[in-house]
């Protein structure tokens, strides 16, 4: 309950976007936020534990991937914080609102973990593609731009996993 009412306190700031408007935002925000945070947690399983013969290609490609992932968590907080909002990023608090599915636990395939990550990313990226839409429409074309820079990157990301798929498709 604590984490509801933090997402929605609010600070002194001079940016020029309407109160009302900034809160929406920072709500369209902290819910990337929670599920980029719960991304990063399962790309990092997944390259905690992947196994098999290409696992050196797909440890580091994981780690990287974790790497970037990491940067868009610490771009989404800072522009809440930015736009007079609270960041709600703590472990507990993504794990409380992520829309992300759990990581299966029960995998041990080496392209299982590939087709988990792709899933994962491709839900986030999607995702990330409808707030550009959203924040544009509420008038702040920095998040917009934000979340336009997250997706392309994450597109690429998404692009490098399912290259590793592609040849197994029917």
């Amino acid at each position: 309950m604590a984490d509801r009412r933090a997402s929605f306190r609010t600070f002194q700031t001079s940016v020029s976007i309407p109160a009302d408007r900034r809160g929406k935002i920072n709500a369209v925000l902290n819910q990337h936020l929670a599920d980029s945070f719960d991304l990063l947690s399962q790309v990092k399983q997944a390259h905690w534990n992947v196994k098999g013969s290409d696992f050196w290609q797909l440890h580091k490609l994981f780690d990287e991937t974790a790497e970037r992932v990491a940067e868009w968590v610490d771009d989404l907080a800072e522009r809440v914080t930015a736009l007079g909002g609270y960041a709600t990023g703590t472990v507990r608090m993504a794990a409380a609102s992520s829309r992300l599915p759990e990581f299966p636990t029960d995998i041990i395939d080496s392209m299982d973990y590939v087709k988990i990550v792709v899933a994962r990313v491709a839900a986030f990226t999607n995702s990330a593609r409808a707030a550009i839409d959203t924040t544009d429409e509420l008038g702040d074309a920095d998040t917009a731009d934000l979340f336009t820079e997250i997706s392309r990157c994450a597109d690429k990301y998404l692009y490098f996993l399912e290259a590793h798929l592609q040849d197994r498709r029917p």
